[in-house]
């Protein structure tokens, strides 16, 4: 008789991981962050790097699927960095996760006003109108953005940009 898994273990074992890692804000650092997962065959799906309130320590959020061991060996490897100053993982972490699309959707005139009906059912805005296009922009979690581009497809997205997750524990607690 075959093993077969039950659906909740293969989701366990193909979850998204959001890390976040504090850095020294220097030259080089994020290609040595991105060689680290490139020898190991880890494929970052969501990669996000900024300037954090101190100036010479930036945030990367990255967001990477395997199961619990590649997670483990992941923060392993990254903490082997000089220039890492911490690493979070927010697997088990109550914690608010973001990301920004912008999304340029085809916008006859006849569908206009269904297209702006979406995007305020979304809380997303127009941030463009041109004379056959619309650049709308939505912020929220990765699924409601997936949902707004399902919706908006019928109609033709010319072009999206997606910023990639960004997330910050919940309370007291801070990477």
């Amino acid at each position: 008789m075959a093993n077969v898994m039950s659906p909740a273990l293969l989701a366990q074992m193909s979850q998204q991981h959001v890390v976040t890692a504090l850095v020294e804000n220097r030259a080089g650092v994020l290609a040595r962050v991105a060689g680290l997962f490139a020898r190991r065959g880890y494929n970052i799906e969501s990669l996000t790097v900024s300037v954090t309130d101190d100036p010479q320590v930036s945030r990367m959020t990255i967001v990477v699927g395997g199961d619990h061991r590649v997670l483990e060996q992941i923060t392993k490897q990254l903490h082997k960095l000089i220039e890492v100053i911490r690493v979070m993982d927010y697997t088990e972490i109550p914690a608010v996760e973001r990301e920004l699309a912008f999304i340029k959707v085809s916008a006859e005139s006849k569908d206009r006003a269904e297209i702006m009906q979406i995007v305020e059912i979304f809380r997303g805005r127009i941030i463009d109108m041109g004379e056959k296009t619309f650049i709308i922009e939505v912020t929220g979690s990765v699924d409601k953005i997936d949902k707004v581009c399902d919706l908006l497809n019928s109609y033709g997205i010319k072009e999206m940009v997606r910023t990639g997750l960004i997330a910050m524990a919940r309370g007291a607690r801070t990477a």
